[in-house]
């Protein structure tokens, strides 16, 4: 692959990485993305080494995302419908309110299904910060994952 060309899949992984802070871009599936087609169009059993690899961090990474908020919310004692209203919230915060809509309607989302269910401002919010937590941490696996693969495709590019 030429010089250029791995220039190219450079940016798109960093898009990638912008794409988990922006929930606006497939984060991990644009670096995943990336990398597979560099390993396709590179060919030989080492590219198709780092694909794999590559492979195996976004499923880790997308199931942790996805976890770690089902279990901060758990952990609060709030139940799975508390995540489904607060999806719901982004989903419609996204049309909304453009560019923080999403944030802004997931967290309007959790806290009003929250505060319906516990009838009290001061539980209802202390249940929307544990959920919030962990979509956090969730953000922060998945950026960390995301720059693991990075750096993975970059060792390997450097080294071909």
């Amino acid at each position: 692959m030429s010089p250029a060309a791995e220039l190219v899949v450079l940016l798109v992984m960093l898009a990638g990485l912008v794409g988990v802070v922006v929930p606006v871009l497939p984060g991990l599936l644009l670096v995943w993305g990336a990398g597979v087609v560099w390993a396709w169009v590179g060919g030989g059993p080492g590219h198709w080494a780092v694909a794999g690899v590559l492979t195996v961090l976004l499923v880790v990474g997308t199931v942790t995302k996805y976890v770690l908020p089902a279990r901060s919310a758990t952990g609060a004692g709030a139940p799975r419908q508390t995540l489904v209203v607060g999806a719901a919230g982004a989903v419609v915060g996204f049309f909304v309110i453009p560019v923080v809509g999403l944030v802004v309607g997931g967290v309007a989302g959790i806290y009003l299904a929250e505060r319906a269910r516990l009838r009290s401002d001061a539980a209802a919010w202390r249940s929307t910060r544990a959920v919030l937590l962990g979509i956090g941490l969730g953000v922060l696996v998945e950026l960390v994952t995301g720059a693991l693969m990075v750096a993975i495709w970059g060792a390997a590019a450097l080294a071909t």
